[in-house]
């Protein structure tokens, strides 16, 4: 077996482009290593290193994953991200440019998001040239600002019970391109820092009840998305 090097944790491009120059190639001397998948920011991907990626590409493969965890600025301002969508818009452009596969990470139940916005991220992610999206629970982790706001306004955020987000995942990928790789519904944080929610599913299991409701539905991904281009391919 074979496997991929995952730059995962913090911002994986955040660095001298030497000194990164350095760590991608250590990561691919190691046995079994046949390429990279790098996690970051849409901010932070400058074209010197793009130019990098381009050429180590053409060798082996790679993969970068941009956090981008909303499509609204609304939101993305709220969580103090430090981008706009543009800011992803551009980044993700810019690397699917190169030939370099890309992928997004997104959060379901940010603050203010409502199931029409969940339906819109779908719908703006599948006019962007991305390979892979990872979807992500929201998850009150201890010690962050969000956690302390939600302890004196509860109401900020919806905690959905496990049957209300798998039909909100459902919903999502019914408007999400049919062509477009979905590597995780949700996602888990060490047990000691979470607040909620608190599940108690491993991925596989909830993958098994996202599969049980599209069946249930008679659906599949994209099914609305293609009814859309079907539609408007007809006027």
């Amino acid at each position: 077996m074979d496997y991929l090097a995952y730059f995962q944790a913090y911002t994986n491009t955040y660095g001298e482009l030497n000194r990164l120059k350095n760590l991608y190639p250590e990561a691919l001397d190691v046995p079994g290593i046949k390429g990279l998948v790098i996690g970051t920011r849409p901010d932070c991907m400058p074209d010197d290193l793009l130019d990098y990626l381009e050429s180590l590409s053409k060798k082996t493969f790679i993969l970068i994953e941009y956090g981008i965890e909303s499509t609204l600025d609304r939101t993305l301002k709220f969580i103090n991200r430090g981008h706009d969508h543009a800011c992803t818009e551009d980044a993700v452009r810019r690397t699917a440019a190169r030939g370099i596969p890309t992928g997004v990470h997104l959060i379901l139940g940010l603050p203010g998001e409502s199931n029409a916005d969940f339906i819109l991220h779908a719908d703006i992610l599948s006019t962007l040239p991305i390979q892979t999206i990872k979807l992500h629970q929201l998850q009150l982790i201890k010690g962050t600002k969000l956690a302390a706001q939600v302890a004196s306004d509860p109401s900020l955020v919806h905690i959905p019970e496990p049957s209300e987000y798998v039909e909100t995942v459902c919903d999502f990928l019914e408007h999400l391109r049919p062509d477009i790789a979905v590597e995780r519904f949700v996602s888990q944080s060490p047990p000691e820092l979470l607040i909620a929610p608190n599940w108690g599913l491993k991925n596989y299991e909830f993958t098994h009840l996202v599969l049980k409701c599209l069946a249930r539905r008679g659906s599949m991904q994209g099914r609305s998305y293609v009814l859309n281009l079907i539609s408007t391919k007809s006027l």
